[in-house]
């Protein structure tokens, strides 16, 4: 390596380390500056500013460093401090300018020579600088607007004051403008003393009183749209509830109508059935009353037949016996007997004769006593019917005057209502009058007080309402109390309107089920007697007909009884006062009693049906001579033991004795074996003959209780 080549080395190694030196220098000198931050760097000769670093060196230049970025300046005014706006008002306003150095190198300059760089950097300074004629700007401004403009227009305000202050400051440069708060100062801090103060109070005070006043009526006013609107839906509500009640009653009125027409026809159709088969039943009952009178005058004249034929075999019997008798002792007596007996016959057939005959009479007035009886019957069922028909007409007609009273009463109610509601809303709306009235009288006195003090208006204010509320609440508790009278006397009206509605239907449809009842009974019945076979309706004739046979022998039974309590009453009154002497317990008293009272009628009919004992006992009988004296005479004559011969005995040994008087003995004798007397004692038949039926009966009870 020559030297030459080292020389060059080592010169390039020495600009090296000199450049290495010179970088490692400025490197050390060198100031960057950070954003918001102006680097000023004082020289021999002028003053650089720059932004972004410079190269400082040193004692040759004196570098500092100023803050531009912004800043903010707050501006406070409240309380007695207050910004006093064109009226006078002041306001409590907080406002935030946003101020910064502005970022040029003569700005940077001017504001480091005017304050220098450590002074303008701090927020102190520039409050100190800008406050005063911020606070300034913004009286300029405020005093140009009213508070309610000020509070409105806040842009145009702030553009105002950044107007008035302007952007360039001497260097500083002003951003912007901001209001955090603005709002008007309490009264409380006001002073009345001041004449701005006074007149802001005072224009505050008017302020408050319109707006309270225009408060007041808006609230009012929605109040009364409120209630307005209420009271016009409840209106429609009622008046569409009026309608439906209306068109429910309509149709319920109509389709009752309907429903008592139809009734009324099917009751009309149902009673002509029913008379029908009541005019049916009767002419079957007739026809079968016919038959059955028929059938008792049959069975009555059978009966008698039979009683007839019984007692002409008695008779025939008793001929023949008698015959006997006669063709023993005298035939010609006999065959008198027997004439006699045969004209007896023939008296008996005709009176059985007519007794039919009699009879035949009865049948036919009992039927026309049938045919009366059905006559009035049917004459009643007429009247019945014409008397249901007006009595369904009368309800009918009670019922369209009570639905008419009742429509009459429901309209007259709502007439009432409406009425009602009218004066109730007529008084309403003098109340609202009455209470707007005192309103404007309150707000006339509240503005004359309104200087007196804000408490006292409030006072009247509140007392307006009170009186607004009080007569809104009594015109509304009014207006409901009428609205419930006039509803519970139109639900009074229905509901006495369907009652008496319900109770006529009621009504009606208990006599329709009667009528229906008692129509399908018959219409029943007459099916089944139609609907019977000709056995089944025979066996029910024949038991109809035992059954009438039943009502006929219980009546007979009846009339009998009846008959024997006459009876027993009249031989009570005969044996009242008759002298018995009781021997023997109850059953021989009463035995030899009825033996007593047949023995007597069997010689009362033994006297009544012999004329030879009539012939012999005519002198006894008509008082010519008396049965006792011959009796006794007769007894005496036949000794002391006469008294205890039978009748038979006696008549014996009176024919044997013979006489004129021998035939009627002999034929006293076998009448006296005919009726069984011939073995009774001789005294009780003397006095049974001396005292007729009745006496001979209670003579032969003294003597067969004497024995």
């Amino acid at each position: 390596m020559d030297a030459t080549a080292i020389g060059i080395g080592v010169l390039l190694a020495v600009l090296a380390l000199i450049a290495l030196g010179v970088l490692f220098t400025v490197s050390r000198l060198f100031r960057k500056v950070a954003q918001g931050q102006a680097l000023i760097i004082s020289k021999t000769r002028q003053v650089d500013v720059t932004f972004t670093g410079a190269v400082v060196l040193p004692v040759l230049h004196n570098a500092e460093l100023m803050d531009i970025s912004v800043k903010t300046i707050e501006i406070l005014r409240t309380g007695r401090e207050g910004l006093i706006c064109q009226d006078n008002i002041r306001a409590d306003i907080h406002l935030t300018f946003f101020v910064r150095v502005n970022k040029t190198k003569e700005d940077v300059v001017k504001v480091a020579q005017a304050i220098g760089t450590q002074r303008a950097s701090h927020q102190e300074t520039l409050q100190e600088l800008f406050s005063a004629k911020f606070s300034e700007a913004l009286k300029t401004v405020g005093k140009q607007l009213d508070f309610v403009d000020l509070y409105t227009h806040r842009e145009h305000f702030r553009d105002q004051i950044i107007q008035v202050i302007g952007t360039d400051l001497n260097g500083y440069h002003l951003e912007d403008c901001a209001i955090d708060f603005l709002e008007q100062t309490p009264l409380t801090q006001l002073d009345p003393a001041n004449i701005l103060d006074a007149q802001g109070i005072r224009k505050i005070t008017e302020l408050t009183a319109i707006e309270h006043v225009r408060t007041n009526e808006f609230q009012r006013t929605e109040q009364k749209e409120i209630t307005r609107q209420n009271v016009d839906a409840r209106e429609t509500i009622l008046e569409l509830e009026r309608r439906q009640a209306e068109a429910e009653i309509k149709q319920r009125r109509e389709v009752d109508t309907m429903r008592a027409r139809e009734e009324a026809a099917t009751a009309r159709v149902q009673e002509e059935e029913r008379l029908g088969a009541q005019a049916a039943f009767l002419r079957t009952e007739e026809q079968l009353g016919v038959q059955r009178e028929n059938q008792a005058r049959e069975v009555a004249v059978a009966q008698k037949n039979r009683e007839r034929v019984i007692a002409v075999e008695n008779e025939r019997i008793e001929k023949d016996r008698v015959l006997e008798v006669i063709a023993r002792e005298r035939e010609t007596e006999l065959a008198r007997i027997s004439k006699e007996k045969e004209v007896e016959g023939e008296r008996r057939e005709v009176a059985d004769v007519v007794r039919e005959r009699i009879a035949v009479d009865r049948t036919v007035a009992e039927q026309e006593e049938s045919i009366k009886h059905l006559r009035l019957v049917q004459e009643a069922e007429r009247e019945r019917q014409a008397l249901i028909i007006t009595a369904e007409a009368q309800a009918q007609e009670q019922l369209v005057k009570d639905i008419k009273a009742a429509e009459a009463a429901e309209q007259a109610a709502q007439y009432k209502a409406r009425e009602t509601l009218t004066m109730a809303e007529a008084r309403k709306r003098a109340a609202e009058m009455d209470s707007d009235a005192k309103i404007r009288l309150a707000e006339g006195i509240r503005a004359e007080a309104a200087a007196e003090g804000l408490a006292e208006v409030e006072v009247r204010e509140r007392g307006a309402e009170a009186i607004t509320k009080v007569g809104v609440a009594e015109a509304e508790a009014t207006s409901a109390r009428l609205k419930a009278e006039a509803e519970g006397a139109r639900l009074l009206s229905l509901a006495t309107a369907e009652g008496t509605t319900a109770q006529a239907s009621a009504e009606a449809a208990m006599i329709g089920e009667k009528l229906k009842a008692e129509a399908a009974g018959l219409t029943e019945k007459a099916a089944a007697m139609a609907a019977l076979d000709d056995a089944s309706r025979g066996h029910e004739e024949y038991r109809l007909r035992l059954a009438a046979e039943k009502d006929i022998r219980l009546a007979g039974l009846d009339t009998q009884r009846q008959i024997a309590e006459a009876q027993a009453t009249v031989l009570a009154t005969g044996l009242e006062k008759a002298d018995i002497s009781i021997v023997g317990g109850d059953t021989v008293f009463f035995d030899r009693l009825m033996g007593a009272v047949a023995a007597g009628r069997s010689v009362d009919t033994f006297i009544a049906n012999s004329e030879t004992v009539q012939s012999m006992t005519a002198p006894w009988t008509d008082g010519s001579s008396r049965f006792t004296e011959d009796a006794t005479r007769i007894l005496s004559s036949l000794g002391a033991n006469a008294g205890n011969l039978t009748v038979s005995a006696l008549l014996a040994r009176l024919i044997a004795d013979g006489g004129p008087r021998t035939a009627g003995l002999q034929q006293l004798l076998d009448q006296a074996r005919a009726l069984g007397l011939a073995d009774a004692p001789v005294a009780a038949a003397a006095a049974a003959v001396a005292g007729g039926s009745a006496t001979a009966a209670n003579g032969s009870v003294n003597g067969l209780v004497k024995q």
